[in-house]
């Protein structure tokens, strides 16, 4: 396949550019810096103009770049391609979901939304149950602008849940997570509990934590400062490259994966995902909709269990 990565020089994007061409795809890095990329594009541009350029004769567009336009799924389509994108925003998926693009379009490709939609389906098969998600990410891996900046943007923000309001690292929940031990996590926005909670047609809450019980409190706290989502970006916290996420259910059907390097891990589901496209209607597809846990026993390093494991 001829594939176009947007930011395909960033944390995600490296990784992913690396394993398609390790596979054999012929693989273009789009971005704004030439000397990184192999063609110069600029998102910000508000006609697309290099964009609209660069996605002829393009078989699929990722977009691991972290701009959210729908405009480039729509553009993507008009040329033939079909387009994934590693968001996980809440209202740009919704944006996405409005559209009518005449080829395939794919989200929820990454660790979550992405795989803790899979785990969410996994548990919901064996019981319809409500479902809560946990999601404990490494503070000490180096993560990209775009991730770091929609953790930060989440700073003070309510978003709705269940019929009411609720504010993001707020409303701490305690899970046991293999190899983790019994952690306290917060209510974040992710955009898989809305469209779990819409596909599954049961409750679906998603938690979140870093691996550093300090990174974690000073987000908790944060969140209660006005004009704290404009802090610096880029500030040191302690932490390794470890991640898990999990989905339970009341009655203890639970299913989960752990790995290290959560942008490697990210790429490698993406990769996935674009094997996936090929043969999907035209529409917008997530990740459950198209995968199960099944189709990822070939990635490497990934640890997947539906049953509880010794922890510390």
């Amino acid at each position: 396949m001829r594939i176009l990565v947007l930011g395909g020089y960033g944390a995600v994007g490296r990784p992913l550019v690396a394993e398609l061409r390790r596979a054999g795809d012929t693989v273009v890095v789009a971005g704004r810096d030439p000397a990184r990329a192999d063609i110069a594009v600029d998102l910000t541009d508000p006609g697309l103009h290099s964009y609209r350029r660069a996605v002829e004769g393009i078989d699929v567009v990722v977009n691991a770049a972290g701009v959210e336009d729908p405009r480039l799924a729509e553009q993507a389509a008009a040329c033939g391609a079909a387009f994934a994108d590693i968001t996980a925003s809440t209202e740009y998926v919704a944006l996405l979901e409005k559209s009518m693009p005449d080829r395939p379009v794919i989200v929820s490709v990454g660790l979550a939304p992405g795989l803790t939609n899979l785990l969410a389906a996994a548990v919901h098969a064996r019981s319809p149950e409500p479902i809560d998600i946990a999601v404990l990410l490494g503070a000490g891996e180096p993560h990209g602008v775009a991730a770091t900046d929609w953790t930060y943007r989440l700073l003070g923000r309510t978003f709705r849940s269940g019929g009411e309001r609720v504010r993001n690292y707020t409303r701490p929940r305690v899970f046991t997570l293999p190899g983790h031990g019994r952690r306290r996590l917060v209510r974040a926005d992710f955009s898989d509990q809305h469209v779990l909670t819409r596909d599954l047609g049961v409750r679906v809450r998603t938690h979140f934590a870093l691996d550093s019980r300090v990174a974690t409190a000073a987000l908790a706290l944060a969140t209660w400062i006005p004009g704290a989502a404009a802090m610096p970006r880029g500030l040191p916290m302690p932490g390794a490259d470890e991640w898990i996420v999990l989905a339970r259910t009341p009655s203890g059907h639970l299913a989960w994966a752990r790995g290290r390097g959560q942008s490697r891990a990210t790429a490698l589901l993406t990769v996935a995902a674009i094997r996936a496209s090929v043969d999907l209607a035209p529409g917008v597809h997530h990740l459950h909709n198209v995968l199960t846990l099944a189709d990822l026993s070939s990635i490497p390093d990934l640890e997947i269990g539906t049953s509880p494991v010794a922890v510390p």
